[in-house]
């Protein structure tokens, strides 16, 4: 299990990734194991606007359907439109080519809410 320390991460098994004023979203690799093989996902239109801690989208996996949740609040300026065609990107590649969405957030600091690499290993370790 890959836990990059460069990411923060929310209890809903989403990382976040931040690069200025831009934070570039994606599940982690826990998240992706746990659901098996993706074989659907649905994501938000580019422009339209994402809210801390509420559902932006949607995963299917051979195993379940789940919600994605976004850890920042913002307006969502790219959409990883391949994952539409090739949703096994995101077992692959979670952390890399898998990013969901890039978001133009307007409060850095709910970054700073998010877990560390450590915290979120702690948090995943405690759930299993």
């Amino acid at each position: 299990m890959d836990f990059p320390k460069e990411l923060r991460y929310s209890k809903e098994h989403e990382w976040a990734r931040a690069e200025s004023n831009i934070v570039t979203v994606g599940i982690t690799d826990y998240a992706q194991d746990s659901l098996g093989d993706v074989v659907y996902v649905e994501l938000p239109a580019e422009g339209s606007t994402v809210t801390k801690d509420e559902t932006f989208g949607v995963v299917e996996s051979v195993k379940a359907v789940s919600d994605l949740y976004s850890p920042v609040t913002g307006k969502v300026i790219e959409v990883n439109d391949a994952l539409i065609d090739s949703p096994e990107v995101i077992n692959d590649d979670p952390y890399g080519d898998a990013w969901m969405i890039k978001v133009e957030v307007a409060n850095l600091a709910e970054i700073k809410e998010l877990l560390t690499a450590d915290e979120y290993k702690q948090f995943v370790e405690e759930e299993k």
